[in-house]
């Protein structure tokens, strides 16, 4: 017996998609740590805390959304 899987395509427009905005998510996480823990600009250590909570919320919301 052979079951047949029916996707359902989704509404979303494919920029708002899981997987792009899930990469982009992290790179902007990874960007704040590098501006953490670099050794030349204050300004970049000032606004790296910002910058990796902004990729960490953004990654929490956008796991949300299909695939």
């Amino acid at each position: 017996m052979s079951r047949t899987v029916v996707s359902k395509r989704s509404s979303w427009p494919r920029w708002a998609r899981r997987g792009m905005l899930e990469n982009i998510a992290t790179a902007i996480i990874a960007i704040g740590f590098l501006m953490l823990f670099q050794p030349f600009a204050l300004s970049l250590y000032t606004y790296s805390f910002i910058t990796m909570l902004a990729g960490t919320l953004m990654f929490i919301i956008v796991s949300k959304f299909p695939e």
